[in-house]
This record gives structure tokens, C-alpha cells and sequence, in this order.
């Protein structure tokens, strides 16, 4: 997964760099292929704010969370799309729960002939 960050009205730090890729290792375990994450952190009124995206070829999310702390911030932005996730992923099984007539057989067995009432 390729990481940027860029910040606004903020100081860089190596810290806020351990953050953030601390906190996007933990959407790995959601999205396996070689999708982008872009981070914007900044300070606006006092409040620091972050902001995520990630991109994929077959998905996109974006979040955005607010607080006093920016490490606050951070880990509310990734529970943002973490939600999200789970919410694609709840609907995705739902519309495919249906059981089809496909029946998958092992890679062995899938090129010998087969009367209909062996394969049930």
C-alpha cells in the first residue's frame, strides 16, 4: 500500500509519520490489493483535523475526523473507514447469500466425468 501525507498549519514530525503508517497497517487486514492511502492533516480554529482517502481500482473511501488531539483524530478517521468496510462487506453478503446451483468440486475430481446424481 503506497502512504502519503501531507500537512497544513502543522509541524511534520517523525512521530506523526510512525502514526499514520501505524494506523494504515491496520486496514490491511480490509483491503489486500495495492490501493493508495493520501492523508491531510491540518489546524484549522484550534481543532485538528484529518482527513483519509483511499483509493483502489474497485473501490473508494474517504473520512474525515476532528478533535483536540491530532492522534485522536487519526484513529477516529481509520474508524471511519473501517466502518465503511464492514458496511460493504455486510451488503456485499447479503445480495450474495442466495445459494446457486454452482457446485464446486475439487481440483482432482473437477475433470472426471460425472453423472448428475454423483454431484449433490
Amino acid at each position: 500500500m503506497k502512504i502519503t501525507t501531507s500537512f497544513l498549519h502543522l509541524e511534520h514530525t517523525p512521530a506523526l509519520d510512525e502514526k499514520i503508517k501505524e494506523t494504515s497497517e491496520k486496514l490491511t487486514k480490509f483491503f489486500h490489493d495495492k490501493g493508495t492511502i493520501k492523508w491531510s492533516c491540518y489546524v484549522k480554529n484550534g481543532v485538528h483535523f484529518a482527513e483519509l482517502y483511499y483509493h483502489a481500482p474497485h473501490c473508494e473511501y474517504h473520512a474525515t475526523a476532528h478533535s483536540d488531539n491530532l492522534y485522536h483524530s487519526i484513529d477516529m478517521a481509520v474508524d471511519k473507514i473501517e466502518k465503511q468496510a464492514f458496511k460493504k462487506k455486510d451488503k456485499y453478503n447479503k445480495i450474495h447469500r442466495e445459494k446457486s446451483d454452482v457446485v464446486i468440486l475439487e481440483p482432482a475430481d473437477a475433470w472426471m466425468d460425472h453423472e448428475d446424481e454423483d454431484v449433490a
